[in-house]
């Protein structure tokens, strides 16, 4: 129950409420609570590697087709990709879990992604998983996007990922460099 100041506080003074959470917002901490790096390799589908490939096209636009990239700048290619992570840069390392998801390529002018996918952990160090959704201009060499949560050792955990692309072969290979900093970590007892 309210007491009467509290209630006579809501009823009058809801600016107030307000005023509080933003300034607490206002003043979270900037440095990151945990940093960490990690590789993932996409090896697409190009109808002559199916036995290590690591996605495939499932989506093409009316001129395009699920084995070439279409043109230009692989406009409206949807690919879904089941990639091993690694913390270096050599594809043959031993993995640490696995990147999944999808991306599509979302413009004509130059190339540009969306992507959803989460990093699915297997290992002694991490459990549990990550989740990233954003937006990926590859022409940048750097690019931000979301961590939005993740399970485990991540529960709900919320941060940005900054992307650049460390290799790439043509259209078939790439190899993401992926430096994750987490701003909201909780401790699960």
């Amino acid at each position: 129950m309210y007491s009467s100041k509290s209630l006579f506080t809501f009823l009058f003074f809801p600016f107030l409420l307000l005023s509080i959470s933003a300034h607490s917002y206002t003043h979270r901490a900037h440095a990151p609570c945990k940093e960490m790096v990690f590789f993932f390799h996409d090896i697409v589908y190009n109808g002559e590697n199916y036995k290590n490939a690591t996605s495939a096209i499932v989506g093409a636009p009316d001129w395009g087709n699920r084995t070439i990239m279409s043109s230009p700048n692989n406009f409206g290619d949807m690919i879904v990709f089941d990639d091993p992570i690694t913390l270096d840069n050599n594809l043959h390392s031993p993995p640490i879990g696995r990147a999944q998801g999808m991306y599509f390529y979302d413009q004509k002018d130059t190339f540009s992604s969306w992507l959803g996918f989460s990093f699915v952990f297997n290992n002694t160090d991490y459990k549990g998983s990550l989740n990233f959704a954003g937006h990926d201009p590859l022409m940048n060499k750097t690019r931000d996007i979301s961590v939005i949560g993740g399970t485990g050792d991540f529960f709900m955990t919320r941060g940005i990922a900054t992307l650049s692309t460390d290799a790439f072969e043509g259209s078939v290979y790439f190899r993401l460099r992926v430096h994750v900093k987490l701003y909201e970590c909780w401790k699960l007892l």
